[in-house]
């Protein structure tokens, strides 16, 4: 199914409709503000193993993070946070980047490697903050597989659906996606590294 949804205002009817999709186990398509991601709610294990299939890689293998709507509930999935950090992040986001944090014992154990850690974005697009909200938990956030894959077909959501109505449940058209990903920060040692240089520039918050 391809659902066209506006960033600027998000029809609330069809983001239910998501959300209802998602909490059956569903696995969609959906728009950021930097590549097009792949998800699912990060409670349902089956459609976690789904999309591990989807990418072709093993659960143990995955690196994946997830997407909340805003800081309020990190302590609910990371250990507490040192107070630059958190300012960091303060500023930081909603944006490009994807925080890696010290994972709590309530992330679910597919999301954290061996160091213990999780990945956290909180993109500045209407239509995944308005998902999640509705939700009420964070939903899954990784990349669409890239390799061999024409550039449109990662950024155009129309040759998406054509690409991938036959392996997820929903395509949401939230408009041309960008082709470049989000700046991955490691936060989990004592200074803040860039690991992945992506869409976000880490200097201009600090």
């Amino acid at each position: 199914m391809l659902i066209k949804l506006y960033p600027e205002n998000p029809n609330v009817k069809q983001i239910k409709q998501v959300v209802e999709c998602l909490k059956k186990g569903g696995i969609i398509i959906y728009p950021t503000d930097t590549v097009y991601g792949l998800g699912c709610d990060i409670n349902n294990q089956k459609a976690i193993e789904r999309i591990c299939q989807i990418k072709g890689i093993k659960p143990d293998k995955a690196n994946f993070s997830f997407i909340c709507h805003d800081l309020s509930n990190l302590s609910d999935y990371t250990l507490p946070l040192e107070n630059t950090i958190f300012k960091l992040m303060r500023r930081a986001l909603p944006g490009p980047f994807t925080f890696i944090l010290k994972a709590n014992s309530n992330v679910p154990k597919i999301f954290k490697s061996n160091k213990k850690t999780v990945g956290i974005r909180i993109p500045n697009n209407s239509i995944a903050i308005e998902i999640v909200k509705e939700l009420g938990n964070p939903i899954l956030s990784t990349s669409i597989p890239a390799d061999g894959q024409m550039f449109e077909i990662l950024t155009d959501p129309e040759l998406i659906f054509e690409e991938y109505k036959n392996k997820v449940d929903i395509v949401i058209d939230g408009g041309i996606g960008k082709d470049i990903p989000s700046t991955v920060v490691d936060c989990s040692q004592d200074e803040p590294e860039v690991i992945r240089q992506g869409l976000g520039i880490l200097e201009d918050f600090i």
